[in-house]
């Protein structure tokens, strides 16, 4: 105790130095002041035993107690001003607080990672949107809040270790991840870029507080604040994903994060990739099968939309079964399709025999084997992004030689009446022309490409 005292007259000669030297040779830098350093100081609190002194409103502390602490923000490039934020931990933190003082670069007195030591006794201790505050105080309206710590006060409850700054270590964390004990702690988080519409903007409006909006790979978003004052200020926000290193906030109930300097943003990679949106419906399906009786190479598959607006088909899949089997044989991923309003599209298990034949180029080119290149006795199911099942051609575990769903050297063709998918295969909304097939079929075999009408519904 008596130690922190002591000091007191050490820290003014040197301000007034310092004072005294700026006012004779104006702007000459002459580095880092003198360290005049506590010994034999010990702590005997916690901050977790500070803040649970706070009883709801702002309040002096009386008990005599000491806690160590570390140094994490730093007003070198202007974006903090009167306060020092601190950590229990260099790089373990489990709690952080705020002390406001009355006096400019504090970082030249408290650098980053400096071991220090609070002296409670006669601080104020607030709370205001769950950020705990140590300081002096000031009345507002009636109420008692926190506010700056005059100068000729600070050596009386502030002091410096004499052991060199320890190396910080932020914590990383995910956004979804942050809780208000992390407040005035050191974060690191990944995988975060500006909101689009806010990039290129500048970090700050001249001399006022501004919130920029940043977000993480799953739309989750935090406020950025950046002071006026700070000399990045009129700097553009970058464009790129990656990570940012700052002090934990909180302010109109939400987290803020606060950086030291420009360099504790490193946006170098690639911004999030945005996953198309998903959609189903109930006006897309099967409208055409085709195994043409003279060129196995000419089979295709054609969907339809009925619908009145474009459908993305990302997450669609088309299933196979072949033959009599339960298990699916084969799959298309239609996710990068987008099949247009009252459209069709095509698909080809060979791209280059189908433009031969048909004059154009398919939708999209499928293996060989899959569901495209049926040989007219299996079955196909329409899938949606949720594992819904909208539109089906034939019965899966039957199959379809002789029945009323075989198409083998032949064609498959929806009635024109049709304008939606069904999961379950009803006869009635078909036009078979087959070899073999049962009754109500067409034993007519089709050849391409006269017979077939790809593209267009008849």
């Amino acid at each position: 105790m008596g130690n922190l005292k002591r000091i007191r007259s050490g820290i003014l000669g040197r301000l007034a130095s310092l004072v005294l030297l700026w006012n004779c040779v104006g702007e000459t830098d002459f580095g880092i002041p003198e360290r005049i350093c506590a010994k034999g100081v010990e702590a005997n609190t916690t901050f977790a035993e500070v803040k649970a002194l706070f009883a709801g409103e702002t309040m002096q502390i009386q008990e005599d107690l000491i806690m160590e602490a570390y140094v994490i923000s730093s007003d070198r490039s202007g974006n903090f001003y009167g306060t020092l934020h601190l950590q229990d931990h260099p790089t373990q933190p489990t709690e952080g607080i705020q002390l406001h003082l009355d006096l400019r670069d504090l970082h030249l007195f408290y650098p980053l990672g400096s071991k220090v030591y609070v002296r409670v006794k006669e601080l104020y201790l607030g709370k205001q949107q769950g950020v705990f505050k140590l300081g002096g105080t000031f009345n507002a309206f009636g109420h008692l809040s926190i506010g700056r710590l005059p100068a000729l006060k600070i050596d009386e409850h502030l002091s410096i270790a004499c052991e060199a700054p320890a190396q910080l270590s932020p914590k990383k964390i995910a956004l979804a991840e942050l809780r208000e004990q992390m407040v005035n702690t050191l974060v690191q988080l990944d995988s975060i870029e500006v909101l689009e519409e806010e990039v290129g903007l500048i970090f700050a409006l001249p001399r006022e507080d501004t919130e920029r909006r940043l977000k993480d790979c799953h739309e989750g978003e935090i406020v950025l604040l950046n002071s006026g004052f700070s000399d990045f200020q009129d700097h553009r926000l970058p464009e790129g994903n990656g990570s940012i290193t700052a002090v934990l906030s909180k302010g109109n109930k939400a987290y803020r994060l606060v950086i030291r300097e420009l360099a504790d943003i490193d946006f170098s990679k690639e911004r999030c990739r945005k996953e198309p949106e998903m959609f189903t419906s109930q006006k897309i399906f099967i409208s055409e099968l085709a195994d043409p009786n003279n060129n196995t190479g000419a089979r295709f598959v054609e969907l339809y939309h009925a619908g009145t607006e474009p459908l993305s088909l990302n997450g669609w899949l088309l299933r196979r079964y072949t033959n009599a089997n339960t298990e699916i044989g084969s799959s298309i991923d239609l996710s990068d399709l987008v099949i247009g309003a009252n459209s069709a599209l095509v698909i080809s298990p060979n791209a280059a025999e189908f433009e031969l034949v048909y004059g154009f180029s398919p939708d999209l080119s499928s293996p060989k084997n899959g569901p495209a290149d049926s040989n007219g006795d299996d079955n196909l199911e329409l899938v949606d992004p949720f594992g819904g099942v909208i539109d089906a051609f034939g019965v899966i575990g039957e199959d379809g030689s002789g029945t009323n769903h075989e198409f083998e050297d032949g064609r498959a063709v929806r009635n024109p009446d049709i304008s939606m998918g069904n999961p379950v295969y009803d006869f009635k909304e078909w036009t078979l022309y087959n070899d073999t097939g049962e009754a109500g079929t067409i034993k007519q075999p089709q050849n391409a490409p006269a017979d077939f009408s790809p593209g267009r519904r008849d």
